[in-house]
């Protein structure tokens, strides 16, 4: 899995601060944009993620190259909606020596990782057979989740941080977990402030919001039960 950040706004965090002062200001956002201190950036970037007051953060966007993991992964990805995609076509790219990505628990067991190897094998060979039949369009509906795939996609900072909640946490699967934690990584070092308190609610310090269903590493629900 190789997740690099390529594009992001300009001072992303200035942007979110630019924005939600003007909510309260009778001067221009130019105006702010040029007389607003970084300590001040910081300040009200910290507030409004604390209070919850985040619809200026969707105007700070970042564009992520995503290489090497799972159309497994990639249709649990596009759940996320709030989000633009652009993902590596099966109808148009010959998929006949394609990789995959193999789950850990298959690797680490000589006979799972038998088995799996074997069928991706024999989905290789059937699909060469099957280009030599029908269209590429058709003979991909044989091509497994195993599949690597390669995206852009973008994401406005408030999605991101509902992203990070969610699938940073330890019942979120395995693959968009690492995902999840790979991304966090490299918009930390562009936008350190909006992201500070990124993750997912245990992290965070906050209550465990599965309840019953926790897994156990936040002993607590939102209630302190």
């Amino acid at each position: 899995m190789d997740i690099r950040l390529i594009t992001w706004t300009p001072n992303p965090e200035k942007t979110v601060a630019t924005a939600a002062r003007l909510c309260y200001s009778s001067i221009s956002a130019s105006e702010i944009a040029e007389e607003i201190s970084e300590e001040k950036v910081e300040s009200l970037t910290e507030m409004l993620i604390q209070k919850g007051h985040e619809s200026p953060l969707e105007h700070a966007s970042f564009t992520f190259a995503i290489d090497g993991v799972s159309r497994a992964l990639s249709h649990q990805l596009v759940r996320h909606r709030i989000a633009s995609y652009s993902q590596k076509s099966q109808r148009y790219v010959d998929e006949k020596a394609f990789k995959w990505v193999t789950p850990p628990s298959i690797e680490k067991s000589p006979a799972a990782r038998n088995i799996y190897y074997a069928q991706i094998g024999a989905v290789r060979q059937a699909y060469a057979s099957l280009c030599a039949a029908v269209p590429r369009e058709d003979a991909r509906y044989i091509l497994p989740n195993a599949c690597e795939t390669s995206l852009v996609m973008t994401m406005n900072a408030r999605s991101l941080l509902h992203f990070f909640r969610v699938r940073g946490c330890q019942k979120a699967q395995w693959e968009i977990r690492s995902l999840a934690g790979m991304m966090l990584e490299e918009v930390r070092k562009v936008a350190p402030v909006l992201f500070k308190n990124a993750g997912p609610a245990c992290k965070i310090g906050e209550g465990c919001p599965e309840g019953e269903a926790t897994c156990g590493l936040q002993g607590f629900d939102k209630q302190g039960g």
